[in-house]
């Protein structure tokens, strides 16, 4: 039984290559489609890894708050001076100190669920080491910074606890900070400059290869770049700005442990922006927790803040989760488009096979006189369109996969290949090829022989 079939089988190859032309151009809508679907399914697969690698970045169970800095104050200070406003009536200005390590000792000491939290002082400027000169971003933090952002050490140690209360010039380095300022020497107790301090190098953190785009605006943290100092030490020998006074404002510096410094070259922007500090970076235990605890946060920070809200809250974690389900949504759009055309060749395949069996009338009815049996030419004809599908598929998967390498090349889009995407996109191919050549099959195997062999 199996010699004969296999015989039917012989029959349909040699049919197929018989008619290349046909073949191929049949083949075209499973090529493509199979390609499109695998093509699909890598960059779906590219997006979920990027999102989890960016969930990864900004920590688990996190809670942003950073202040809001009003840029149409500048504007606003004449009136605001006279205590007027527009329609004539009394304005009077409330008062608030702003974010302040105050605030963090506060939700420290009374929010429950408050696991790890560390604030954020941001300093851009240069580092300067041996006449190199790097441009650079300096973070005032704690030690439960490394642990929220899931920050692993190269080399090195966290702050010691003397380091951290006392405001010691000690700093933490990125490593491209570490590459570009120490390439051929080990940095740890080596010095480098920042403003007018020269920090000890303690640490040195593990480089990151994520290049992830809008990184910033997802809460996503990428240090090779930047330097991390004790908070302390920012407060006491850079920038304090609950200490901003009149000279300070109109020179646009800082105030910074009894002296004037500038930033050469940064970014700072103290006459705007009256905040101590920049943010705050809350963990709680339980994702559970995270809005109950926000809740919380803005309750307190606004009686904190004499009713002022001048302050934000976000929970990157759920913002990207609501990204990636954007994602996966857009993902599941793409593959259904890619699978149409799946479909798409599954019918061409039915249409050619249905002309191939009126073409090729007499040679059924030669068979069929022969001796073939009703299923030898079922299986004849559905051979041809499974291995017309099947080999289509196999093409479709190589083109599917070189289309994934050029997409992530030329458009810089992250690209995953899974062996899932391939099995499916193939499997599907093969599946249509039997679908579709079914009904063609089996009208040329009910043609009766004596027609068949009467037919011109």
């Amino acid at each position: 039984m199996f010699s004969r079939y296999f015989h039917d089988i012989e029959i349909a190859i040699e049919s197929l290559l018989g008619n290349k032309l046909k073949s191929i151009l049949t083949a075209l809508g499973i090529i493509f489609g199979t390609a499109a679907v695998i093509s699909m399914l890598a960059i779906g697969n590219g997006a979920q890894q990027e999102i989890l690698e960016q969930i990864k970045m900004v920590g688990v169970n996190n809670i942003v708050i950073t202040p809001t800095i009003d840029l149409s104050e500048g504007e606003n200070s004449e009136s605001s001076e006279s205590g007027e406003s527009g329609n004539g009536e009394s304005k009077k200005e409330k008062f608030s100190p702003g974010l302040t390590m105050k605030d963090l000792e506060t939700i420290k000491k009374i929010v429950p669920s408050v696991k790890k939290i560390t604030p954020e002082i941001i300093a851009n400027s240069f580092v300067v080491q041996n006449g190199r000169r790097v441009a650079a971003k300096v973070i005032g933090i704690n030690n439960d910074y490394f642990d929220i952002y899931n920050i692993n050490f190269e080399k090195g140690r966290y702050y010691s606890e003397y380091q951290v209360e006392n405001g010691i010039p000690v700093c933490v380095i990125g490593a491209n900070i570490s590459a570009k300022v120490f390439s051929n020497v080990d940095p740890i107790n080596k010095y480098l400059k920042f403003g007018h301090v020269w920090l000890k190098v303690i640490g040195v953190l593990e480089k990151s290869n994520i290049n992830l785009s809008a990184a910033d605006n997802a809460g996503v943290n990428l240090v090779n770049d930047n330097v991390y100092i004790p908070v302390q030490t920012m407060l006491l020998r850079y920038k304090n700005r609950a200490l901003i006074n009149s000279k300070s404002l109109s020179s646009g510096n800082s105030y910074m442990g009894g002296r004037f410094f500038s930033f050469s070259g940064g970014q700072e922007t103290t006459g705007s922006n009256g905040n101590q500090l920049d943010k705050i970076i809350v963990q709680v235990k339980e994702t559970e927790q995270l809005t109950i605890t926000t809740e919380v946060l803005s309750r307190m920070l606004l009686r904190r803040h004499m009713n002022v809200k001048d302050y934000e809250i976000t929970v990157p974690e759920l913002l990207l989760k609501q990204q990636q389900r954007t994602k996966d949504i857009f993902n599941i759009v793409l593959g259904a488009i890619a699978s149409i055309s799946l479909i798409v060749g599954g019918i061409g395949i039915m249409n050619i096979m249905f002309a191939t069996v009126m073409e090729r009338i007499k040679e059924i009815g030669i068979r069929l006189a022969l001796g073939a049996k009703k299923a030898d030419i079922i299986a004849q004809f559905l051979s041809e369109a499974i291995l017309i599908s099947v080999s289509g598929g196999i093409i479709g998967v190589f083109l599917g996969v070189i289309f994934s390498k050029l997409i992530m090349k030329f458009a810089g889009i992250l690209t995953i290949i899974s062996p899932g995407s391939i099995i499916v996109a193939f499997g599907v191919s093969a599946i249509i090829g039997v679908i579709f050549g079914i009904s063609p099959a089996k009208r040329a195997a009910e043609r009766d022989p004596i027609e068949s062999l009467r037919y011109e």
